[in-house]
């Protein structure tokens, strides 16, 4: 019996020496109490520290284990904010930032200006669309992203930024020392009357300063004889709850519910009403959705929606139908946390689940069976004025209407395939190239079959292969893009605007069903029997 207990001890001894070695501690008896929990964490991560056969430094393993742990939620929204990532959610939010003030692309190699915000030293330095930027700091910006680039252009406001400039028409390049500013981005856009009496403006974010400045461009609107309004919210990724429901509080009477949050900490569930009386009582509305459109953007569409103030037209939305609160960790990290789901006012939840990560089966199963996570796409719910209303996965507009390529389009993207950055890049180099010749000098210009044709020939000098049956059979698509293409670089955004929105189908439909109506009531009424 002694000499098989030495033999058993000779072997596992040498099945550790064979498998690398071993080191043996005693044990921490572990039971569910937090405070053994943190202990085991600890003990853990000091091993790993300590023994570990690479170095490792602790605060990166503290990182690891920070986003292991919110990996695990497998919940997109809770999130760990490095510095980059808390800067531009801040200026998502904010609108602010220290920089230059000009919109940048990267087109044909090159990061290019699309085109400088008003006011602000990238304009008053005479910067200007088509501008290509070779070099910031003296650092070629060749292959560069948009990212990169704006990285190095920002900094402290009263700081200076060296660019080099190639511009079309010029054979040298401009050199500029540029003095950066505190740059506010205004997330109203494109505010123009596009029908006589009808007002269109974009609002690309719900930022702190939106409601204000969405007021001003309707009052701006009203007074250009806008008395109806297109509000475009198809790209609207949301932003801060507050001013979504402030926003929503333009639009509706004093005491109307804009959106309840339910959550399982007490503070997390609220009901937010209007305030104050609505602005513009007799404008009449259409908003914008579509698959872009999420979050507190999903809560004034819906809020609008369940009261009657509004008609919805275009597709389904996103369905982002939760909440998260900011939390500052240092000044410059935070953490997102998903800590409730909203309701509309007549009660819908359009929240659609998603995931960091696909859950196995068994999981999606059980996801899917809980009350607060099942879509609800069935369930019947009714506006103020009685009108049907579903909820679940997104925003379900009153009026559809589709934006899709036809069948010689979509031929025509199968074709292009991996080649689309080709395509990008060789619409920015001949959009250049026509502006360099200065031959266009009406905004109204048409775009020929022989300008398509030396837009063919440029993309496959890049390399793309494209037959000519499928280029031109998708003619007027390519026409159009390349339009608004040479628009941009040409005559600048605000003209690129105005001839995008002659091209829009969902415009143009909200157009034709404000010119049937004259009050909201007759504009929802029209849009049902449709």
């Amino acid at each position: 019996m002694k000499d098989r207990r030495v033999f058993l001890v000779s072997l596992i001894t040498l099945m550790a020496f064979v498998s690398g070695g071993w080191l043996m501690q005693r044990p921490v008896q572990r039971n569910a109490g937090t405070r053994d929990s943190q202990r085991l964490f600890e003990q853990v991560l000091g091993y790993v520290a300590d023994l570990y056969v690479d170095s490792v430094d602790i605060s990166d393993l503290y990182e690891l284990a920070i986003e292991g742990m919110l990996d695990q939620l497998n919940d997109p929204y809770t999130s760990f904010l490095r510095p980059r990532e808390y800067q531009e959610l801040s200026l998502s939010t904010t609108g602010n930032y220290g920089g230059v003030g000009i919109r940048i692309e990267s087109r044909d190699g090159w990061v290019t200006i699309v085109g400088p915000l008003a006011d602000t030293p990238g304009e008053r330095a005479g910067l200007t669309s088509g501008d290509q930027i070779t070099a910031i700091e003296g650092k070629s910006t060749e292959g560069w992203t948009t990212d990169q680039a704006a990285a190095l252009m920002r900094g402290e406001p009263g700081t200076d930024v060296q660019l080099t400039i190639v511009r079309a028409g010029l054979d040298e390049p401009l050199h500029f020392t540029i003095t950066r500013a505190l740059i506010h981005v205004n997330y109203v856009e494109g505010s123009t009357v596009v029908a006589p009496g009808i007002g269109y403006l974009n609002l690309t974010s719900v930022s702190q300063t939106a409601p204000r400045e969405l007021m001003e461009a309707i009052n701006e609107l009203r007074s250009q004889g806008g008395r109806e309004l297109i509000l475009d919210l198809r790209t609207n990724p949301g932003g801060v709850l507050d001013q979504g429901v402030a926003i929503a509080d333009l639009f509706l009477d004093r005491g109307d519910r804009v959106v309840e949050m339910k959550g399982r900490a007490e503070r997390a569930s609220q009901i937010f009403t209007d305030e104050r009386p609505q602005l513009w009582p007799d404008m009449l509305m259409i908003v914008l959705v579509g698959s872009r459109t999420a979050s507190a953007a999903e809560i004034i569409a819906g809020a609008l929606q369940d009261h009657d103030r509004a008609l919805i037209l275009g597709t389904r939305t996103f369905g982002k139908g939760t909440a998260y609160t900011l939390l500052r960790l240092t000044e410059a990290e935070a953490l997102t946390v998903t800590t409730s789901r909203w309701y509309t006012p007549s009660g819908r939840s359009i929240d659609r689940p998603r995931f960091r990560h696909l859950p196995d089966q068994n999981v999606a199963r059980a996801l899917a069976t809980q009350d607060s996570l099942a879509l609800d796409t069935t369930v019947a719910y009714r506006s103020e004025s009685g009108r049907l209303l579903k909820g679940g996965g997104g925003i379900q507009p009153d009026v559809e209407v589709l934006d899709t390529l036809t069948a010689p389009e979509q031929e025509f993207a199968q074709a292009l395939g991996a080649d689309v950055p080709k395509y990008r890049d060789a619409l920015a180099r001949y959009s250049l190239d026509i502006k360099a010749r200065n031959t266009i000098t009406d905004e109204d210009f048409v775009v020929t079959d022989a300008m398509l044709q030396e837009l063919l020939t440029l993309l496959r000098q890049k390399g793309a292969t494209m037959p000519d049956s499928i280029w031109f059979g998708a003619r007027d698509f390519l026409a159009e893009q390349l339009g608004l293409e040479i628009t941009r670089y040409v005559f600048g955004r605000p003209a690129e605007l105005h001839r995008r929105l002659r091209h829009d189908v969902q415009v143009a439909r909200a157009i034709a069903l404000f010119q049937r109506a004259n009050t909201q009531e007759q504009l929802l009424a029209i849009a049902s029997s449709n």
